[in-house]
């Protein structure tokens, strides 16, 4: 039997020793549960399915969410060799072997599903190796991956495969799986005559994360423990899934997160954006999701940095200084005693005034780098060190700022080109109101005298004074 022959169906008998969440696994669209938006009536992957189109497809979408049961399912209503292999295990060798097994029975009428799971962690060679495959016929792809196809399957594969996104399942649809394992006698628990209220459901399936493979192991290790306490107390009365006992089960909740996946940035980009929009409590649970998922805190403290300089800048100065102290701290005393240091300075940034003047001023000065002609300093800004650059003019006509009666000297400090630009604009937030009148105050003094008399700040500095 070749290592990638259709898998034949399993004898029933077998069925204890499969772990529930394989046992109870939907067989038909009328079993599945979740993903409406694609299997409900009329949509799209229910019309592909029914009409039998062979267009090839990737399922994108959280663990627990159906894409290898979809897979199964439309293998079963479509009549066709079913391939499964993982890319985690499979290289060049074992494509080629499926594809040439493929080409041979499309030669006798057989149609061919290779479904290949975590087909993301396919390097560019393997995933090319499908293409021609692909695109004579010989085998209808369906992937499945929890990453964004978009950056992870070229881009030529992806184009001739169809793109479905799966959704983490709600806590309602997994209670309704979870109920139908503890009543099925042929695949789930129903032998057991378990019973468990909606609550300690809705209890497991709030741990489960949209996942329904989580939420079946967490209900079938709660099983066990519930049978094994009955029958060391007694064999008779009610048996009943506690609270307590699926509690005892989970240990501890597992969040869905990857370090260097996508829900990584989902996640930091939800961070940075409820800090600069002022909420600090959104922040905290965002931070609080990173943390407890295993994120490096480090990683989380630099973000927290580059928080304070781009969303906050010069309005509240203070806040990068006390973010730099949370990196420190955290570095210091470790985690978890260091994850208060980052919520502290989460939510200082949340409540701070708003400023974004340095980070588009640093942006239109990048913009005028590369896009204008790289003049050369100015003469008179340059240091004349020896004799020889001194006959050059270098340094004639610096106005020393100490020496002026307001430390402000008329004297330009751009190129010719961009002598008037102005790049930093303070806002009225915090801090940047009082730089911003500093600068007009500036301004005002780098214009001729006779022009000061006149100038509107002067009248108004004049009369502040006087009061």
């Amino acid at each position: 039997m070749s290592l990638f022959a259709p898998i034949p169906n399993q004898d029933e008998s077998a069925l204890g020793a499969r772990p529930l969440a394989d046992r109870m696994r939907p067989r038909t669209l009328d079993e599945f549960v979740g993903q409406e938006h694609l299997v409900g009536p009329g949509k799209p992957l229910r019309v592909q399915i029914e009409r039998d189109d062979p267009t090839s497809m990737i399922f994108w979408g959280p663990p627990g969410t159906g894409k290898t049961t979809l897979a199964k399912i439309i293998a079963g209503i479509t009549k066709a060799d079913f391939i499964e292999f993982s890319a985690v295990l499979a290289g060049i060798k074992e494509i080629k072997q499926v594809m040439s097994d493929a080409d041979r029975a499309r030669q006798y009428g057989t149609r061919t599903i290779v479904f290949v799971d975590e087909i993301h962690r396919f390097n560019k060679a393997q995933q090319d190796a499908f293409l021609p495959h692909v695109e004579k016929g010989s085998i209808r792809l369906i992937g499945a991956t929890t990453e964004n196809p978009s950056f992870e399957i070229n881009s030529a594969l992806l184009s001739r495969c169809r793109v479905y996104v799966l959704k983490p399942l709600t806590e309602d649809e997994i209670v309704v799986l979870l109920r139908r394992a503890l009543n099925d006698t042929e695949r789930g628990l129903g032998p057991l005559h378990l019973e468990a209220s909606a609550e300690s459901l809705r209890k497991i399936a709030a741990y489960s994360s949209g996942d329904a493979r989580a939420a079946y192991n967490i209900l079938e290790v709660a099983a066990s423990l519930t049978v094994e306490t009955r029958l060391a107390a007694s064999p008779a009365g009610t048996i009943t899934i506690t609270e307590a006992t699926i509690q005892e089960a989970v240990q501890k909740r597992v969040l869905l997160y990857d370090k260097g996946g996508e829900e990584h940035y989902n996640i930091i980009s939800a961070l940075h954006k409820s800090v600069r929009n002022s909420d600090p409590d959104a922040a905290l649970y965002w931070l609080a999701r990173m943390l407890e998922a295993g994120e490096d805190p480090l990683y989380i403290a630099r973000r927290v940095v580059r928080m304070a300089v781009e969303d906050i800048g010069l309005a509240e100065p203070g806040a990068l200084a006390l973010c730099m102290a949370a990196r420190d701290a955290v570095d210091f005393i470790g985690m978890p005693e260091g994850n208060l240091a980052l919520a502290q300075a989460i939510v200082y940034l949340s409540v701070a005034p708003k400023s974004n003047a340095l980070y588009t001023a640093y942006g239109a000065v990048l913009q005028d780098v590369e896009q204008t002609a790289a003049e050369p300093v100015p003469l008179h800004l340059r240091n004349a060190p020896t004799s020889l650059m001194k006959n050059l003019g270098y340094g004639k006509d610096y106005q020393y700022a100490h020496d002026t009666k307001d430390k402000v000297a008329d004297m330009q400090c751009l190129p010719d080109s961009l002598r008037d630009r102005v790049y930093y604009r303070p806002t009225n937030e915090g801090v940047e109101k009082r730089i911003r009148e500093r600068l007009e105050e500036i301004k005002r003094l780098k214009q001729p005298a006779s022009n000061r008399a006149s100038s509107p700040a002067r009248s108004r500095t004049k009369r502040e004074s006087e009061t």
